[in-house]
């Protein structure tokens, strides 16, 4: 029963030890212009091009870290619900079916 506390205690130790901010991160953070609703609004647009230019660069970034909380998380997701089509197409789809069943 103790050495399995202790061997949970281990992995969750690991697995929090990557979440850790790096340093300079962290200052970034406290310096400079805080990202809002529309900084959010506008990443989320583009998140699918930063994402792919993070794969090869180390300078981008999909979000952004010194943002000023759930307003730009907010703007975020509308972004990212904006460019993905925000679920209409499944509207679409579910539309035609129910169509479908009845004819």
């Amino acid at each position: 029963m103790k050495s399995s506390l202790v061997a949970w205690f281990a992995v969750i130790a690991l697995l929090v030890s990557g979440c850790l901010a790096q340093p300079q991160v962290v200052q970034a953070c406290v310096s400079g212009e805080t990202a809002g609703f529309w900084m959010g609004l506008w990443h989320g647009v583009i998140a699918p091009f930063s994402f792919v230019a993070s794969i090869f660069l180390d300078s981008v970034s999909v979000f952004e870290v010194n943002n000023n909380g759930n307003w730009y998380v907010f703007g975020f997701l509308l972004g990212i619900g904006a460019f993905s089509g925000g679920g209409t197409m499944g509207m679409r789809k579910a539309r035609r079916q129910r169509r479908a069943r009845t004819v």
